[in-house]
Formats: structure tokens, sequence, C-alpha cells
């Protein structure tokens, strides 16, 4: 990359928009000096650069991807983008070109810093994942099932696909208050994603409080008295779930 003032690029948090940063970096033929969401305060000395979101653009970006490095790599760059990593978007963009200059081979090189914190994030993600499609609790809410989850990396788009498949026949919604998205899921017909500052199920229904008192209860008489080890419950029941799962409801 040639030598230039050193920008800052703000762009609206989606993933073309993120390849359109890819994009812009060639362009400028030099990596930016950050990378910002439009939302976030423009606390920099820095000259700022807005991305604008071009879907062509991004599709192209996203083509060649698989054509020039590898779809290993390709699905690490759209993976990553679902992670809490410290500085995302710049990392996956050194990552990128990265991948653009040596390959392939570019997914196992794991010393390399932005390729080592990816493959940590990556494992981050999918342990993630795996926890909520555990510990996720739906609610009868009166036609409807739902439920709230606080993960730190994006994993709706992750487990929403467990979830349609094993409750094809029912109703329901997954909102995720981290990142502000919702999944809906209707038996035989609609499933889309959505955006939403805020979403409050319905108040449950009374059966669904009577099931909730018989889980509790379930969950207290399988209990073995003397063989209670917290420490190895929070090891493997993290502690920062327990705030969603029914069975914890009202204790902490």
């Amino acid at each position: 990359m040639a030598a230039g003032p050193a920008y800052i690029y703000r762009y609206d948090g989606s993933y073309p928009g993120f390849l359109c940063c890819v994009a812009e970096c060639f362009r400028d033929k030099r990596l930016p000096q950050g990378v910002q969401l439009l939302d976030e305060p423009q606390a920099t000395l820095f000259p700022i650069k807005e991305v604008e979101t071009r879907p062509g653009l991004a599709q192209r970006v996203e083509r060649s991807l698989p054509e020039r490095i590898s779809p290993l790599a390709h699905s690490m760059v759209r993976r990553g983008f679902l992670t809490c990593m410290e500085e995302k978007e710049l990392r996956l963009l050194r990552f990128i070109l990265l991948g653009y200059k040596h390959g392939a081979k570019v997914t196992n090189m794991s010393t390399h810093d932005d390729v080592h914190a990816l493959d940590a994030a990556l494992l981050y993600l999918k342990n993630e994942a795996h926890y909520h499609v555990e510990f996720l609790r739906f609610a009868e809410c009166g036609g409807f099932l739902a439920s709230t989850i606080t993960p730190n990396n994006l994993v709706l788009p992750l487990i929403a696909p467990h979830f349609c498949e094993r409750l094809n026949t029912e109703d329901f919604v997954i909102y995720e208050k981290t990142h502000q998205m919702g999944f809906v899921h209707q038996a035989g017909g609609r499933r889309e994603f959505f955006q939403a500052q805020g979403w409050d199920p319905p108040k449950p229904t009374e059966a669904e409080e009577r099931f909730r008192a018989l889980w509790k209860k379930f969950y207290d008489t399988v209990a073995v008295e003397g063989r209670v080890n917290p420490k190895l419950r929070r090891g493997n029941m993290p502690m920062r779930y327990w705030v969603n799962m029914t069975e914890f409801q009202g204790r902490l």
C-alpha cells in the first residue's frame, strides 16, 4: 500500500458496507487508520472518509474472496464479521489483504497477529453459539414462542437455522438485545431477521407461568444434595447466561 494521509473510514455497520470499505482501501492504495460506524462520535484528529454502501460493489468484492483466496477464507471473513473481536473491521481488512497476497495459505498463517486474532474470535463465536443452542429458553406468549438473549457476539444468524429445523411447526421470535436484532419464524412461511432498538414480548400466559414453576421444581429436584458443585456448574453453564434462563429467574 502506498503512503498517504491516514483516513478514518466510517460506514453503516452492515456486511456489504464493510466490503465497500475493502474496495475503498484499494482505491486509496493505503490502509485506513481505523474503521468506525456512522453513528459513533467523531472523536478523532484524522481526516474522515464516509464509505457509501453500494450493493453491486460489495458483491464484486465478495466474489473475489473465494476466487482469489479460498472458500475457507471467505467463510472466515463472513463469520468474523459476526464476532466482537477488537478492531474487527481493521483486522478483517488486513486479513483480506494478506489473503490477496498469499492466497489460500493465509488461513494457516496462525502466527500472524491478525490471523491469530481472527482464529481466536471465531472459536469464541462458535462456542457462544453452541451455548445459546443449549441454554436458550422460549416462553409461551399467547400464540407464539418468544426468547431474549444477550450474547457478546452476533450469534443469531448462526443459531436461527437450528431452531427453524427443530421448531418448524411453531411460530417464534428470538430477540438479541446486544445488537438489537431479532428473528421471526412463522410455521410454513415467514423467516426474517429484523432490527429493533427494543422489543418486549407479551406477558407470559398462565399456562406458561405454571410450566416455569414446574421446570424450576424439576431443576431443584434432580439436584443431588451433597454433590452440588457450584464451580463445576459455572464452568459448564457460565453465569452470564443465567439471566435469560427460566430455572434461574427470580433467584439472581
